[in-house]
């Protein structure tokens, strides 16, 4: 008697900058793969196809992620934010508007990934989140400060080809400062 057969493929609904998408994927097939291949959003990169280079990464209910490892399947009732999905109609997101007065691209092809990151970085730094280089990690210090030190460290997953380190991390340090800003003049507002 022959093993039953199944298939290799399941219906998905993925909801990506906001809008849902219907698609039949082979279980196999990345997030990376479905995003570029399937739905046309090409700002995410496939770099190193591997999980090294940061150049695929997505927001994935606010939190970064490699897209390349993240299985299509995986992401199904998950809130997806890609490159394309971060400005606010025609107006640049903050950390978008940063790499570009700052200069934090070169050739461009990893600036969606970092861009991304940077988004957040910024939100794991003011949640409070200790990073490797985070020299007092108790929950009571609060979120250290965000030096170029603590910022190189959070976008370390993050390769730069061209070299442009220097003005991402001045980039998101800018970002940082204005979202502090912001949050500072709403409190007192209050």
């Amino acid at each position: 008697m022959a093993p039953p057969t199944t298939s290799t493929y399941s219906a998905v609904t993925l909801n990506i900058n906001g809008e849902k998408h219907a698609l039949s994927v082979d279980h196999r097939t990345t997030l990376l793969d479905a995003l570029r291949e399937r739905l046309d959003l090409t700002g995410t990169k496939k770099g190193c196809d591997q999980g090294q280079c940061g150049a695929c990464t997505v927001l994935i209910d606010g939190r970064r992620a490699v897209s390349c490892l993240q299985l299509a399947v995986a992401a199904e009732g998950r809130e997806i934010t890609t490159i394309e999905g971060v400005a606010d109609g025609d107006r640049l997101h903050p950390v978008q508007q940063t790499f570009l007065d700052l200069d934090g691209y070169q050739c461009g092809y990893c600036t969606p990934g970092q861009i991304c990151s940077a988004i957040a970085v910024i939100e794991e730094h003011a949640a409070g989140w200790p990073s490797a280089a985070t020299d007092d990690v108790r929950p009571e210090a609060g979120p250290p400060p965000l030096t170029d030190e603590e910022i190189r460290e959070r976008m370390s997953g993050n390769l730069c080809r061209c070299g442009a380190y220097v003005s991402i991390v001045r980039a998101v340090a800018r970002a940082a400062a204005a979202g502090e800003r912001v949050a500072a003049r709403a409190e007192s507002a209050a």
